[in-house]
């Protein structure tokens, strides 16, 4: 079974960084399909940064040029700095991985940012 681990929210003030990680067992973070997605009260889950299957990543236009989306060597842990954040990126962020035709989530950490 897919676990899936967040770390690393807080709350921060507008402007300041947060780098989340999200960790598993084995190395199934090393293929495409991996990404974050976030959540506001109110509004549906959307997809913040990802891997695409051909592992390429991509960006909310929302975060594009603010947050970055990386992985370690092995595999096991993604991870998502966010720079210069807004008060509008309060969320709970969740960590996902396509696994097959299966899609696995985390339990997601919140992010809250006050101005």
């Amino acid at each position: 079974q897919v676990q899936l681990e967040e770390s690393g929210g807080g709350r921060v003030l507008s402007g300041e960084s947060l780098r989340l990680s999200c960790a598993t067992s084995g190395s199934i973070l090393s293929s495409g399909g991996t990404g974050w997605s976030r959540q506001s009260p109110g509004k549906p889950r959307e997809m913040v940064a990802a891997f695409t299957v051909s592992n390429n990543p991509i960006y909310a236009d929302s975060v594009k040029g603010r947050f970055t989306i990386s992985r370690d060597n092995v595999g096991n842990t993604l991870y998502l700095k966010m720079n210069s954040l807004k008060p509008e990126d309060t969320a709970i962020y969740y960590c996902y991985t396509m696994q097959g035709s299966q899609l696995h989530w985390g339990q997601g950490t919140q992010v809250t940012v006050s101005s």
